[in-house]
């Protein structure tokens, strides 16, 4: 059904189907944490306010199959700075697929669409963190040249590593 598949930019009615996304994506990985490592994930994935705290700032990119949003990305422009990426990053956020359409490439396209955007944008450095769970997701990092630039904190009870990637 890969032809089904619609990619295109996020719009604000977007919004709801965002964060469903988000709750199932990261939400599949319950199993896997400690209770209290899930217990943090669980109030940042039923926080919808945190959602449209990163909408604001990013460029969000969407895959549909029809009028259901399946997967996302997030890119986030340099000068947003936090506790993990430098100023002058803009960096790559909130990539998740519906537990139901893994495997069909949604992930590596949105990452794709947010590298290139992020080209079209003059930005010079992307970063992103992902975590020991996130199997897949670093392959497809890494596929597309991202680097460990370092381990961060654990968060969730989890290993964290910092990727970047030269534009």
């Amino acid at each position: 059904m890969e032809g089904s598949l619609v990619y295109r930019r996020a719009v604000t009615a977007d919004l709801d189907g965002l964060h469903i996304v988000s709750k199932n994506s990261f939400g599949q990985y319950k199993d896997h944490l400690t209770e209290e490592g899930w217990q943090q994930l669980n109030t940042n994935l039923q926080n919808k306010s945190r959602i449209e705290e990163i909408e604001q700032k990013a460029q969000i990119v969407v895959c549909c199959d029809g009028a259901t949003i399946v997967g996302m990305a997030f890119l986030v422009p340099h000068g947003n700075p936090d506790d993990i990426y430098d100023e002058s990053w803009c960096h790559l956020r909130m990539v998740g697929v519906l537990p139901g359409y893994g495997g069909r490439g949604i992930g590596k396209k949105l990452t794709e669409m947010c590298i290139q955007q992020a080209r079209e944008n003059g930005e010079t450095t992307m970063a992103l963190h992902t975590s020991e769970l996130m199997h897949a997701a670093r392959h497809i990092y890494e596929s597309l040249g991202f680097t460990i630039l370092k381990e961060i904190p654990a968060r969730f009870g989890m290993r964290y590593w910092l990727y970047t990637k030269q534009l």
